[in-house]
């Protein structure tokens, strides 16, 4: 479909941020690329870019958003409109949307999806935040360099007096260009560590174990198919009541063991309600309950994109466990069937690195943190980058030496105990 632009995407100059301007203006961020042939063709339409600051004129992009979506290879599906739309509606901040478009001739060819915030300085950040496990802007395949180059200039003018953090950017991701096309200072640092598997079913997966590993996954797939547990993806229509039963699940496999406290918040399951009904009708996410005498005993979600399926979160009954059910394998089996039977790529095993992933023997893929700035900001941005580089050092020693941490606090513990009890 063609995109229109519609009145509420007038051309405007990009506002400092936190300031209104007082009406529109014409954006100035235009350009053409190509070469007029021998036939005497012109080159392409111009780029126009203009900043979207009003939910109600996010929500009124989802066509024009979806077609770019597809026409992105790079996405994920944590930048689909049905996923940003919705996280903004459960978690946005009022007066605080950036969003960056670029048209061509209507047709939405580029958009960075952004919000303001303050860490303590202005700081403009990817929507989706801490719940999507990939950020990215969007750049039409068909002119990715010209789109990239007329984002970076739109978003140097939006950033005014805000640094850029884009963070969990994966390799290959349309971002890159971005970054490449950004004509102030930049920096670039490493993120999360996400595990992928090939996109193979699980005969596939097992030929990549040990042998002694191979054949007690096969032993474990024997034993679910003993209990008779079957599959069933649930419809759109009937996703809310799903995904409040999976929630519940989650919260059960998880009780007494530190569930993440926003995955049992009314705004998380009111947000992966709206999204996830969305993306099962357009075939972004598939939700699959696994059933045990009629009962459903587990769900999980698995969201999927043009090279990737990833499986975001699931919920399962104890009892499972108490019948000698591994879990993870027969989620695993579900996952790498649909991902194979489908043609994508890869099996992502989304951000972290637990115990339980490492024994698929997965490829650790790292994410990046792109740090941009206007040139005034460049002292700035060197603080920010040495901040996000202290943290990361920090997080890291944690994660190295967890066990004499928990020691120390254990014993901290006991001393304060023994003071309080008295001689």
């Amino acid at each position: 479909m063609t995109a229109r632009r519609t009145s509420h995407e007038a051309p405007s100059t990009v506002p400092a941020p936190g300031r209104r301007p007082a009406r529109p203006e014409p954006a100035g961020a235009t350009g053409a690329t190509g070469n007029t042939t021998d036939s005497g063709s012109t080159t392409p339409a111009p780029l126009s870019t203009t900043l979207c600051r009003a939910p109600g004129q996010f929500a009124a992009l989802a066509a024009d958003w979806r077609a770019l979506h597809r026409g992105c290879r790079a996405a994920t599906p944590f930048q689909s409109h049905s996923w940003l739309y919705s996280w903004w509606l459960s978690y946005g901040t009022p007066g605080r949307l950036r969003i960056v478009l670029v048209r061509r001739a209507g047709r939405l060819v580029a958009a960075a999806p952004l919000m303001l915030a303050y860490r303590p300085l202005p700081v403009l950040v990817p929507l989706g935040g801490p719940l999507s496990d990939f950020c990215d802007v969007l750049l039409d395949d068909s002119c990715a360099g010209p789109a990239a180059e007329a984002l970076a200039a739109g978003l140097y003018r939006a950033a005014r007096g805000a640094l850029v953090d884009l963070r969990e950017v994966r390799p290959g991701a349309a971002a890159e260009r971005l970054y490449a096309a950004w004509p102030g200072p930049r920096r670039r640092r490493d993120d999360s560590v996400c595990l992928e598997l090939p996109g193979v079913p699980m005969d596939g997966l097992l030929g990549r174990l040990a042998g002694d590993r191979a054949r007690r996954v096969r032993a474990k797939l024997r034993k679910l198919d003993a209990l008779g547990i079957e599959e069933r993806s649930v419809p759109a229509g009937e996703v809310p009541v799903a995904i409040h039963r999976m929630l519940h699940l989650h919260r059960l496999q998880w009780q007494g063991r530190g569930v993440t406290p926003e995955h049992l918040r009314p705004r998380f399951a009111a947000h992966l309600v709206r999204a996830t009904r969305e993306m099962v009708g357009s075939g972004e996410a598939v939700l699959t309950e696994y059933r045990m005498a009629g009962r459903v005993m587990a769900a999980d979600l698995l969201l999927m994109s043009a090279d990737l399926a990833g499986g975001y979160l699931y919920g399962a009954d104890p009892e499972l466990r108490e019948r000698k059910a591994d879990i993870t394998t027969m989620l695993m089996r579900h996952d790498a069937r649909r991902t194979a039977g489908t043609g994508r790529r890869a099996l992502s095993l989304l951000r972290g690195t637990e115990p339980y992933k490492q024994h698929w023997r997965p490829v650790p893929v790292t994410n990046q943190r792109m740090l941009l700035s206007r040139r005034a900001l460049a002292p700035a941005l060197r603080l920010y980058a040495a901040q996000v580089a202290g943290r990361a050092l920090a997080a890291g020693l944690a994660r190295e030496r967890p066990a004499p941490l928990r020691g120390l606090r254990a014993r901290r513990r006991t001393r304060r105990a023994k003071g309080a009890a008295g001689p």
